[in-house]
């Protein structure tokens, strides 16, 4: 075989490797959002809950100071249930099913109920 195919071989097995990873990394699904209270002011330090509905693991994050969250990397094939919490007060919990195809999901989380209450 001579250079220049070894070389147009070396270029399409790179390109394939590529193609490869770059298709894994787009079956991730990110969920961001912003945590707010009952009059619609953003939140800070707000913990937010999302568990995976399969495995039962709960991750959580912190909002900053314009209440936003992000969790990132989340399997595509999987549901997850989503709340907020602070200071005694708590949001509806939201879904995230895995029925739903789009790769980001972008809530609000309103801090409108006195944990415990339904």
């Amino acid at each position: 075989m001579n250079a220049s195919r070894k070389l147009a071989l070396l270029v399409v097995m790179i390109f394939a490797a590529t193609t490869m990873f770059a298709q894994g990394k787009s079956e991730l699904r990110t969920v961001r959002g912003t945590v707010v209270d009952k009059n619609e002011t953003p939140v800070d330090s707000a913990v937010v809950y999302l568990k995976n509905v399969r495995s039962q693991d709960i991750t959580t994050h912190i909002t900053d100071k314009e209440g936003q969250f992000r969790f990132s990397g989340l399997d595509l094939n999987a549901d997850y249930e989503i709340h907020a919490e602070k200071e005694g007060w708590t949001s509806a919990s939201r879904s995230v099913s895995n029925f739903d195809n789009r790769k980001e999901f972008v809530l609000t989380l309103k801090l409108d109920r006195k944990k415990g209450e339904k």
